[in-house]
């Protein structure tokens, strides 16, 4: 097997039709369990038609952002900022932080690298005197999560990636951050990332910059309503939390009977790895199942959640089949 089979795959998930063309036998619908994306969606409520007439009242995406700041029990809402996806968010502090001697902790999701190429990686005991330093807590790929304690301890200015903080928000840095800058995803929590929408908290000045940059309109009506919908809904965020870990335990026992070494992860995913992961990478490539492979270290695949029983059902089968050739 050839390099060439994962190298499309390795940057980030959600690449199904460059996975279509890589596996043009597979099994058809696919099942993307290459993302940290939950497979179960928040309703999306039903919307008047001026929701995709009109561009978004400035005071609409102010309720979504008071919403937002209730649920990470935020009290200054000058130091929150709705954004068209935290992955954008990241692209756009990278332009803000070009002078600062700036580390990340390793691995790390690569957005990070793209923003700040030229930033040391290290771990989290190597951190000394770095004027600005980039994590992502919990940490994707392998769910390493580093307490707020420690992270309130660092030097300089810290931007944290909480963008799977919604299925522990014990991690969190919120809300006494201490100056650090934090990410929040929507899309992955609520199964939704379609919509792009994510949040910068951060001191005023800073939001006020960013909020600048992008413009009266940063978000659509749409992403607003479903948000506000969403933030409201506690119950519903509850029982999200419930079956994501209970289906992240299921997914446990069905890679652990493959004899997949579980590294680590959250309860959107689980880091796995095995001397011959890249064979496996194929053979669910060519049961119409996309998972993530690294190029850092070929011998780890992430594995997302199945949404149904049907899919459960795909992926059992194709790791027995994989495990039968083994």
């Amino acid at each position: 097997m050839t390099s060439a089979a994962t190298d499309p795959f390795r940057f980030h998930g959600g690449r199904l039709a460059a996975a279509a063309a890589q596996f043009p036998s597979a099994s058809a619908p696919w099942i993307d369990l290459s993302t940290g994306i939950s497979p179960w969606a928040y309703p999306v409520p039903e919307m008047a038609p001026d929701v995709f007439s009109r561009l978004p009242e400035p005071e609409y995406v102010a309720h979504l952002e008071q919403a937002a700041a209730k649920v990470f029990k935020l009290d200054n809402l000058s130091e929150i900022l709705a954004v068209p996806g935290s992955d954008m968010a990241i692209r756009i502090l990278g332009t803000l932080f070009t002078k600062k001697r700036a580390a990340m902790l390793t691995p790390i999701y690569s957005g990070h690298r793209t923003a700040w190429p030229e930033a040391e990686e290290i771990s989290i005991d190597e951190v000394t005197d770095q004027e600005l330093v980039i994590l992502a807590n919990p940490n994707n790929p392998d769910g390493r999560v580093v307490s707020p304690d420690q992270l309130r301890a660092l030097p300089g200015q810290v931007i944290v990636d909480e963008a799977f903080a919604e299925t522990a928000p014990s991690v969190s840095m919120l809300p006494e951050r201490d100056g650090a800058i934090v990410l929040r995803s929507f899309g992955k929590f609520f199964g939704l990332a379609g919509i792009r929408l994510g949040f910068v908290i951060a001191d005023a000045a800073i939001v006020e910059r960013l909020r600048t940059m992008l413009g009266d309109w940063p978000i659509s009506g749409i992403a607003a309503t479903i948000g506000l919908a969403a933030y409201r809904d506690g119950e519903w965020q509850d029982r999200q939390r419930q079956r994501l870990k209970e289906a992240a335990a299921r997914l446990d026992d069905m890679l652990g009977n493959s004899d997949l070494n579980i590294l680590g992860g959250t309860s959107l995913f689980r880091l796995a790895s095995h001397d011959n992961a890249r064979e496996l990478f194929v053979i669910l490539g060519q049961s119409g199942i996309l998972v993530r492979p690294f190029s850092r270290d070929e011998k780890q695949l992430r594995f997302g959640l199945p949404a149904s029983e049907e899919e459960w059902q795909r992926l059992e089968n194709a790791l027995n089949l994989w495990s039968d050739k083994q």
